[in-house]
């Protein structure tokens, strides 16, 4: 230590913000905290024990979406599809065309392009909308709806999609801001005898390649640290200005701890140089989030109330002039995005011509519209066009068209879900629901892997075998069942309209005779 002490610089200590640890993570914390904990025998010989308040930590658990397995589109460099990827199988020449789409975006000198995928129910079109959005990466909007959203908001059809839209439009502001930036040394926290007594006071260390020092900690970063998990080891960054705790990942110097720690651990380099710095920060926020803290009182409060109702157009075009302003002095950029709209003929004519003319706006993000219809109506009038799309607008949209998945398809997309859904299932199982799904739907089957699973657990395996699979496509139907269940029964349902046989009029005529 006191050579240690004699290599590094040490500088003085600085108060920061009002933070607070509740937690310790090192040894010596463990170790204190073992000894003010009363044994069971001492609780019991002293009729009342001190409680001890038991903290477990909270992970963060994700739940399994029909799309969560998507990682990417799958492309390589030269944007060739690769045939199993990033989960996505199949659909080469779409997801090749979504891959140019996206090099397009990335270079952010287009706008008002739009994307039509179109193709059967189960052909992978939101898949590839989702594989565009990871592909992307969270700096880049990516915004999502379907078609009937705009009918059940509280606003106007155009307000509804004029919001979309600036959803989709992000910016990008760069500011110079002081920040300390090191590896987490030691934590420690001085508690009050009594809970309430006094706040609670700390000490955090830090160090660099360079330097190392010693801060004190307030309630508030106490507590900020605490929310962060920082333990020992951390490299973190803090903001002098707010105050916000920023952790980079693990040190190198801990790789020796990576067996306790989880694969999606980060580990970094520990910061060279000195403490604290200048940086440039880079923030990404969308125009619909500066319509709202401008257009509410609140401010940006209210982008957590939900209900943003409908902003003035004044409001917009004010926010419009200081964005070009930033831009013209090099403060900010313009990050066009994604705006996909599932379910597209759910629009009626009004809508369809409001994203015409919203289209030609320079300000326009790149739009991708999904629909599964044929030639049908357009919604609001009586003239049919394909998709339900008028022509007008098809002909600014780039098509993509998607196909039925081959059978071999079906079973690598069984293999993926499967292990998505983590669920252990026999080659003879897979191959019968890989069946199922040909001759029913690819929806169809996936949902039966759980259910099989749940049935397999029930009499203690832990593989699903083909009586599993059996038992639940017996115990649910698919529509082609389903359908002719009701065909087959549909006298004894309320308000078919399938025409059932009259019976005989001269049956029906002796009968009353005879009475």
């Amino acid at each position: 230590n006191v050579a240690r002490c004699a290599t590094h610089l040490r500088a003085p200590r600085q108060k920061l913000g009002t933070v607070r640890l509740t937690c310790l993570d090192d040894r010596r914390g463990k170790e204190r905290r073992r000894a003010f904990r009363p044994s069971s025998g001492a609780m019991a010989e002293g009729g009342e024990g001190v409680k001890v308040a038991e903290v477990k930590d909270l992970t963060r658990i994700e739940r399994i979406g029909a799309h969560s397995h998507i990682r990417g589109l799958g492309l390589d460099d030269s944007l060739e599809a690769r045939k199993v990827s990033q989960g996505m199988v199949g659909q080469v020449n779409a997801r090749k065309a979504a891959g140019v789409i996206l090099s397009m975006i990335r270079e952010g000198m287009i706008a008002g392009r739009a994307v039509l995928l179109a193709g059967q129910p189960g052909t992978g079109k939101t898949a590839i909308a989702m594989g565009m959005a990871k592909a992307l990466g969270e700096e880049t909007p990516f915004a999502m709806m379907a078609g009937s959203e705009i009918f059940s908001m509280e606003m106007s059809k155009t307000e509804a999609l004029t919001q979309a839209f600036r959803k989709a439009i992000g910016v990008r502001i760069k500011e110079e801001t002081e920040i300390i930036e090191g590896e987490v040394v030691e934590i420690e926290i001085d508690r009050p005898a009594a809970s309430g007594a006094a706040p609670k006071m700390g000490k955090l260390t830090l160090k660099t390649t360079e330097m190392e020092t010693v801060y004190d900690l307030g309630q508030k970063m106490i507590e900020s640290l605490n929310k962060e998990k920082v333990s020992a080891g951390d490299v973190v960054t803090i903001d002098k200005a707010s105050g916000r705790i920023t952790k980079l990942g693990r040190s190198f110097a801990r790789s020796r701890d990576y067996d306790a720690m989880g694969a999606q651990t980060k580990f970094v380099q520990c910061p060279e140089g000195e403490l604290q710095k200048r940086k440039e920060v880079v923030h990404v926020v969308t125009l619909h989030e500066i319509d709202v803290i401008n257009s509410r009182t609140q401010g940006f409060l209210a982008l957590f109330a939900g209900d943003t109702g409908e902003i003035r157009p004044e409001v917009r075009e004010q926010i419009d002039g200081k964005v070009a302003e930033w831009r013209e002095e090099g403060k900010a950029e313009i990050v066009p995005g994604v705006l996909f709209i599932d379910e597209v003929h759910m629009l009626d004519i009004e809508c369809f011509s409001f994203l015409n003319r919203a289209l030609e706006n320079d300000m326009a993000p790149v739009l991708v519209v999904a629909t599964n219809r044929g030639i049908t109506k357009i919604r609001g009038t009586n003239y049919k066009s394909p998709h339900g799309i008028p022509i007008d607008l098809l002909d600014r949209l780039l098509i993509v068209t998607t196909v039925p998945y081959t059978e071999r398809e079906l079973r690598l997309i069984l293999d993926i879900r499967c292990e998505e859904e983590d669920v252990e299932m026999s080659e003879d199982a897979k191959d019968l629901l890989c069946k199922i799904g040909h001759e029913t739907s690819l929806r169809y089957s996936i949902q039966l892997i759980t259910a099989a699973a749940l049935v397999a657990h029930k009499r203690k395996s832990a593989e699903v075998e083909i009586e599993d699979i059996s038992r639940v496509y017996s115990m649910f139907l698919d529509v082609q069942r389903s359908t002719q269940f009701m065909v087959e029964y549909q006298d004894q349902f309320m308000f078919n309209e399938v025409p059932v046989a009259a019976p005989d009029a001269g049956a029906g005529a002796d009968g009353m005779d005879e009475d």
